[in-house]
């Protein structure tokens, strides 16, 4: 059996010094500055912020690194520690949405969308990314890099909205429009505002109601491992992913369709006022009665059950209740199999050893159809849990997965 890949972190000085020199290399001079941003991982809280629900992210120790230097032009060249001999240079003048191919749209993306929200005195820059966070596992690398570059250009050029929550809002605007109009990828938000706005020690509560602002849509609640013995396992199955094909858009529209048919504007509303009844189970089954078909119901049925499972969860980590944390984690994941059938062979098997060999709850992260799973777990057992894993897909043929260990981090900010 082949050993395990773990991902470590990289150090603040370590992933400085990796862009730093890649800067110098391609570039002939320094740098202004490095800054960082992270990936997450979402708590629990699955397909519910296109449903106005919750969602409970925390930022990754993983970040990524951006060396910048301002230009006098709006010539923009980025290099990547994935590909090292390859620059790639666009121009900002005359640059519309979808004008960049590749990875470079997402950093070129977040100046042309600060010049497209009245910035103008964004110009072109230089910048050399070294990163941390695993490439296609679902912890948002894409996410890390827009905002690391919409927190340096905030720095170099003066903006001054990065030294605040309030102020993040704005760049998190910026990330979000790269991501969406000009890399084509569509996000929603929560991986933005995990990268930028969460805490160390603490998890993001975001409630996805339209009706609130960006500061009314967050709070920060305990999530501190370490005072309780655990550890956050994460493993990237890396499973073919197959988010694109049309999967994540039929169940939206069908939920959509299902708020429809209940006269209410999202299904938030139906989830709240199921959690105020007399008698949940029965406003549930009521609810589900009135749907048209068995796929609805279980779509609504998934996204209902979860919004509650993310308060649960936060009651329970809040009071130390870990092993109630880990039933709704498992909850979750069963919910996802079977109601929104978002889950393949790889996410559901590593979920089952994590479950037989002594963890608190294991559940998919993500979107789903590949990706990667959390499993909570006493302090000290990751690397041992994820070699379980990794056995038992070398048992059934499966690509080699790697893994990391998380605990909840802060967000982005400048680190030399």
């Amino acid at each position: 059996m082949s050993t395990v890949q773990f991902i470590n972190p990289l150090s603040s000085e370590e992933g400085s010094a990796k862009a730093s020199e890649l800067f110098n290399n391609t570039f002939g001079e320094q740098a202004s500055g490095v800054w960082s941003a992270p990936g997450r991982v979402n708590l629990i809280g699955e397909h519910t912020d296109y449903n106005a629900g919750l969602c409970l992210p925390i930022a990754l120790p993983h970040q990524t690194f951006i060396a910048l230097k301002p230009r006098t032009d709006n010539i923009v060249r980025v290099v990547s520690d994935v590909n090292p001999n390859n620059v790639v240079q666009a121009k900002l003048d005359g640059l519309a949405a979808g004008g960049v191919d590749g990875w470079a749209a997402y950093p070129v993306g977040v100046a042309w969308a600060l010049r497209e929200m009245g910035f103008s005195q964004v110009r072109g820059f230089d910048a050399a990314f070294a990163s941390c966070v695993p490439l296609g596992s679902g912890l948002s690398s894409s996410a890390a890099m827009t905002c690391s570059t919409a927190l340096a250009l905030d720095d170099v050029y003066a903006l001054g909205y990065g030294s605040s929550d309030a102020g993040r809002v704005t760049l998190i605007e910026s990330a979000m429009k790269s991501e969406n109009d000009m890399a084509g990828a569509s996000t929603g938000g929560l991986d933005q505002n995990a990268s930028m706005r969460c805490t160390a020690g603490h998890a993001l509560l975001l409630d996805c109601r339209p009706e609130l602002t960006a500061l009314e849509n967050t709070s920060q609640q305990p999530f501190d491992l370490t005072a309780h013995g655990l550890e956050l396992l994460v493993v990237d199955t890396q499973a073919p992913h197959q988010l694109n094909d049309g999967q994540y858009a039929q169940r939206r529209s069908c939920c959509e369709e299902a708020a429809a048919v209940l006269n209410v504007a999202n299904l938030r509303v139906v989830a709240d006022g199921i959690a105020k009844a007399d008698d949940p189970f029965q406003a549930l089954k009521e609810t589900l009665d009135a749907l048209p078909d068995e796929v609805m119901k279980k779509r609504v049925r998934h996204v209902v059950t979860e919004i509650a499972r993310v308060r649960g969860f936060v009651r329970a980590f809040a009071n130390g209740q870990i092993e109630e944390a880990g039933r709704l984690f498992n909850a979750s994941h069963d919910s996802l199999k079977a109601d929104y059938e978002v889950t393949v062979p790889e996410l559901d098997v590593a979920v089952d050893v994590a479950r037989k060999n002594g963890a608190y709850g294991a559940r998919m992260t993500g979107g789903g159809f590949g990706g990667s799973i959390i499993a909570l777990i006493d302090e000290g057992r990751s690397e041992e849990l994820a070699q379980k894993i990794a056995d038992e897909f070398a048992e059934r043929g499966f690509h080699a997965p790697r893994a990391l260990a998380a605990v909840a981090s802060d967000s982005a900010r400048r680190v030399y």
